[in-house]
């Protein structure tokens, strides 16, 4: 049955599921529907939490979060290697970054400001701020989570920050940095549900982003209905509509789908375990290499973790410790 929402909820959600283009301020801004009260947050249940349960001692004993070792003390805009990837980025003007502008907390679209904010884009500008001294000098690109290995194979986009997991399927077309974060996989439902997780949804409509780790765990689940979309916020749309009973993906994701919508939560324990790494073409590998060394940087000061407090702190509560790199690729 159709969940009937109030109709500026609907249109301004519909607004977001349609948003595509590239840049970072130079969109106008995207309608919004207001936030809801704290009162009103404040009386929905939620479990958005990480959970240890989601350890990845499958995709550890791969190695597959393995990333290839940062070379040196890290060098300044000045003086990057000549002939090198970075060198190259730092000529072009601009560090080109495939991003999200639908995922509140990670990568959306600030409707006040029209620019794209979030967890994500925080590593991105550290990322910018190491080659050219400035924060500000990377272009965010819109993609859909499809996207993301083609942009970086054709060399269109030189790093993407969209929540990606770091897969052994994955390192076979591009590379990856170290892991940032430790995600897991949970079950958006509509407040008042009792389901808790995957078992009480066979037979049932469940959707997550098409060409995304969460699709293949649904499809390889094999007890629900999976229903693929461009994003989550196409997702909440269907959700929204009635068109889909649940919604699955990151905890980090489906809490910003949360903070949107008063009428959903989330709920059960991780039963996936997500690590998010930075996505670089696989022949790049000193900009991999270089990359890590800001990781490590960021690790080491508290930026990771003060990005972190900023945007996920409030959904997801305090941060755990950064998760500790692995390298030896």
């Amino acid at each position: 049955m159709t969940r009937r929402l109030p109709a500026v909820l609907a249109g301004a959600v519909l607004v977001l599921a349609t948003v595509a283009g590239c840049g970072s301020g130079s969109y106008p801004p995207t309608p919004v529907v207001a936030a809801p009260s704290a009162a009103a947050v404040a009386a929905i249940p939620s479990t958005a939490t990480p959970t240890p349960a989601a350890t990845g001692a499958a995709v550890t004993a791969a190695n597959c979060l393995r990333s290839y070792g940062p070379q040196g003390a890290l060098p300044g805009p000045g003086s990057l290697p000549a002939g090198s990837t970075m060198e190259t980025i730092r000529k072009k003007g601009r560090l080109v970054a495939g991003v999200s502008a639908d995922s509140l907390l990670l990568g959306a679209r600030n409707p006040v400001t029209g620019r794209i904010e979030g967890f994500d884009i925080d590593v991105l500008r550290a990322v910018a701020q190491a080659i050219f001294g400035d924060p500000d000098k990377v272009e965010l690109r819109v993609i859909t989570a499809a996207d993301r290995l083609p942009l970086l194979q054709k060399g269109q986009v030189d790093i993407v920050a969209r929540n990606m997991t770091i897969t052994c399927d994955r390192w076979t077309e591009i590379a990856f940095s170290t892991e940032y974060y430790r995600s897991g996989q949970k079950l958006l439902v509509q407040l008042g549900s009792r389901v808790t997780g995957l078992d009480q949804l066979k037979g049932q409509k469940v959707c997550a982003p098409d060409k995304s780790t969460s699709l293949d765990k649904l499809t390889q689940y094999g007890g629900v209905i999976p229903v693929a979309a461009p994003t989550h916020t196409a997702c909440l749309v269907l959700f929204q509509q009635g068109g889909v009973d649940a919604i699955t993906g990151d905890d980090t994701v489906l809490a910003g789908l949360a903070a949107q919508d008063p009428y959903a939560r989330v709920v059960g324990r991780a039963f996936t375990a997500e690590p998010y790494g930075l996505g670089i073409n696989k022949d790049q590998i000193d900009l991999v290499r270089f990359v890590n060394g800001v990781l490590e940087q960021m690790r080491r000061d508290g930026r990771l973790t003060a990005a972190y407090d900023r945007w996920l702190k409030p959904a997801l509560g305090p941060a755990p410790a950064p998760p500790t790199p692995v390298y030896g690729r």
